[in-house]
């Protein structure tokens, strides 16, 4: 005889949609907090109240699960969303983003975390490098055309991450105290020598 589906003890029917997003909101929790060697398939699991056999059959390994939340991480830009893609003066409107986003007391970027924690390990690293290619140095490439595009890109995501490490997560005075509007100031005409079409020439 089956079990009663409005009896209390019999097994729910599982959403393998909303499953599979439980699982990834968990890693993304755990790779942002412990980084990639750091964070565990059971304590993933557990984060998802799920077992760590079904985060294996969902996602296949640690590694394609790692994959998968780079990938989900960099789904939402926020400096490089499409508004301020869109905008009239891009080079200001990422400056202004960059300041907003690196605030002092705000949370950092989970994505960015997520990378900076998992940097130690070869094979995060190589995972990582993989998606930031794909997402945000593609998306940035592409914006701002011209010579040296990947080079330009990169060097400006390299100014995203520096002010986030030091301007929110060591707090350093001269960056976490100025002004919002003095800080933009300053890297707006600096991002837009990165940005310009022609690169000014070394004399």
């Amino acid at each position: 005889m089956s079990a009663d589906p409005s009896s209390p003890t019999a097994p729910r029917p599982r959403n393998a949609e909303a499953t599979r997003a439980a699982i990834l909101a968990s890693a993304r929790e755990a790779f942002a907090r412990s980084g990639y060697d750091g964070a565990g398939v059971r304590e993933i699991a557990a984060g998802a109240g799920v077992t760590a056999m079904l985060v294996n059959r969902y996602f296949g390994s640690k590694e394609k699960l790692f994959a998968e939340v780079c990938a989900d991480a960099m789904r939402k830009p926020v400096i490089l969303s499409e508004a301020n893609l869109a905008a009239t003066d891009f080079p200001e409107a990422f400056a202004k983003a960059l300041v907003e986003v690196t605030a002092p007391g705000a949370t950092p970027l989970d994505g960015f975390l997520i990378l900076l924690h998992s940097a130690s390990s070869p094979k995060a690293a190589e995972i990582g490098r993989a998606w930031i290619g794909q997402g945000h140095q593609a998306v940035l490439e592409q914006a701002i055309g011209g010579p040296l595009a990947r080079e330009r890109a990169a060097v400006a995501l390299a100014l995203v991450a520096g002010l986030q490490v030091m301007r929110q997560m060591m707090e350093i005075e001269a960056l976490a105290g100025a002004k919002p509007a003095d800080l933009a100031a300053i890297l707006t005409p600096m991002v837009r020598t990165l940005f310009a079409p022609e690169p000014a020439k070394g004399g």
